[in-house]
């Protein structure tokens, strides 16, 4: 995410694991300074013990949540590209998704179910899931990371058909506007067999409402 000018948070967990966060030196000074701007033009003092270090906080956390803008999801499935002879479906189901709605920059949440049928290739099964993650990580709105997550599986590996489908709840209506918390997205988008072949969307469709585990 990140230029040379880095800083490193290091956070170890109990189970050994090493979790490392890269920010922009520069970028974070210069967004702390704004979202100190921010509070103050809110009514809030931001020098107020619980507040000193929160424009910093903030930038790196906006820093963090939009970082998918600094990943390219191509490159992700080709990193991971294999010839296989394979046929049927590979389905991924329920990937949680972490978005900000580009019009509020407010949360919406939800899974995402991404299928397709390999002609020739295949990719890790991981990799589906970052390239979720990729396209959610930046401002969006939800029927264009439908699409975006389609069309980048569809033109790097080139199978012979894909579908996408992304159940949200959009904070920018529950907590604000019509202000209606139990109200979810559903939005779908497929290529090729899932487009010509309803047996086999009738399959997909079937099988990310099914709990087989």
């Amino acid at each position: 995410m990140i230029s040379d000018n880095n800083e490193y948070l290091r956070n170890r967990s109990e189970d050994g694991y090493e979790r490392v966060e890269k920010f922009d030196e520069t970028k974070t000074k210069r967004l702390t300074e704004l979202y100190r701007e921010v509070l103050k033009n809110i009514g809030e003092d931001p020098v107020r013990e619980g507040l000193m270090d929160t424009p910093e906080r903030m930038a790196k956390s906006i820093q963090f949540l939009t970082h998918g803008y600094q990943i390219d999801p191509a490159e992700i499935l080709r990193s991971a590209k294999f010839r296989e002879d394979y046929r049927q479906m590979v389905l991924v189901k329920d990937i949680e998704i972490y978005s900000l709605c580009e019009h509020h920059m407010i949360p919406f949440i939800g899974k995402a179910h991404v299928a397709y049928i390999p002609n020739g290739y295949i990719t890790g099964l991981s990799k589906i899931a970052r390239v979720v993650d990729a396209f959610a990580r930046r401002l969006q709105v939800q029927e264009r990371l439908t699409v975006q997550i389609r069309d980048c599986i569809q033109e790097t590996l080139n199978p012979l058909g894909v579908a996408v489908v992304i159940e949200a709840l959009h904070l920018c209506m529950a907590m604000r506007g019509v202000q209606k918390q139990n109200s979810v997205t559903t939005t779908s988008a497929f290529t090729g067999c899932f487009l010509k072949d309803y047996r086999t969307r009738e399959e997909y469709i079937h099988l990310i409402g099914t709990k087989l585990h």
